[in-house]
């Protein structure tokens, strides 16, 4: 079966029907948190010797029984054991699907895996499988990223300023992971003074977190097909999902396209900006408003459809995601040249 809405609510309490869990997704970082919170939540740490095991997609590959030896085994002190199998691929299909007709012992196999086409054996078996579960990890929405930040922060005993919280829900979600570092970062740089800032959010985390993806994404709509040629395989290099990247400049033509509707109401550039909620970020405003005035409506329908057409090739075609979606980029930059020249 596939997992969906109740991830978390898995995670935290695993249905004891389900004996494999296939955690997969492009969102590495959210990977490795689920999977750490279903070891947990089984076997109470993911460091206990006797109750958890780790085997290589490959070592089971060479050797298929060891899947049903290590699931049967029983743990020296006690309690229900975790089997995770690591870097899975479509060469293990035909063997979950056996697991799933005959699961022997108890112990729950968590097996993790990259990005996953819909034309995945694995992930067919998975989302088919009576005792077997599919937990997908993609990239987090602007609500999940702003629960997440809040959490922290308040666990840490610390405020924010909504225009501070828009900019982190602007810039992080493209890795659970790398989002938690940024705001553990930024929790050591406030200590407990208080309120946290824009300033703050700039001077801590700015240059990392988000100010590559606003180089690519502002170089897109300015045209600069060099500099987000540049920054796209810097960014995808350092482990940055194409994905998320995409969804960042969606968001950007999306909410130029929602200024340009303002402006032909009769409101001024500068006027339908300042009304854009969350607000553009005050050093980018001045930038983000002069592409207000160059793009036109036509040019931003044709922008948000190649994102469209980009994101569907790149989550259902085994084409890489990496190249569906720099080529779309490329597309997109071309369409930025057409507004500079108006």
């Amino acid at each position: 079966m596939k997992i969906s809405g109740r991830a978390e609510a898995f995670v935290a309490k695993p249905d004891p029907k389900i004996r494999a869990v296939l955690v997969y997704g492009p969102d590495i970082g959210l990977v490795r948190e689920r999977l750490n919170g279903l070891t947990k939540s089984v076997a109470g740490s993911v460091d206990d010797p006797f109750r958890v095991i780790e085997i290589p997609g490959d070592a089971l590959r060479d050797d298929p029984a060891r899947l049903r030896d290590e699931a049967s085994a029983i743990s020296f002190g006690g309690g229900r054991r975790v089997v995770r199998v690591r870097d899975a691929g479509d060469t293990l299909a035909a063997l979950f699907e056996s697991f799933d007709e005959d699961a022997v012992g108890d112990a729950l196999v968590v097996v993790t895996a990259g990005d996953l086409n819909p034309r995945s054996k694995l992930r067919a078996a998975f989302e088919g499988g009576e005792r077997l579960a599919a937990l997908p990890c993609y990239a987090d929405s602007a609500d999940v990223v702003e629960s997440v930040a809040k959490d922290m922060l308040r666990t840490a005993g610390l405020q924010i300023a909504p225009e501070a919280l828009s900019w982190l829900v602007d810039h992080l979600g493209g890795d659970r992971e790398l989002s938690r570092r940024e705001l553990e970062k930024l929790i050591l740089y406030k200590g407990d003074k208080g309120t946290i800032t824009e300033d703050d959010v700039f001077a801590c985390i700015g240059d990392t977190a988000g100010f590559g993806v606003d180089d690519l994404v502002y170089a897109l709509a300015d045209g600069d097909q060099a500099t987000m040629q540049r920054v796209y395989g810097r960014l995808v290099n350092e482990g940055t999902s194409p994905i998320s990247i995409l969804t960042m400049v969606s968001r950007h033509l999306s909410r130029l396209h929602e200024t340009r509707g303002r402006m032909s109401e009769g409101k001024s550039a500068d006027g339908a900006v300042s009304m854009l909620r969350p607000p553009i970020f005050f050093k980018f405003k001045n930038r983000f408003t002069s592409q207000a005035n160059r793009w036109s409506e036509a040019l931003l329908a044709r922008g948000l459809e190649i994102v469209t057409e980009a994101e569907m090739q790149a989550k259902s075609t085994d084409m890489p995601a990496e190249a569906v979606i720099e080529r779309a980029f490329m597309m997109l930059a071309r369409v930025g040249q057409s507004a500079q020249r108006r």
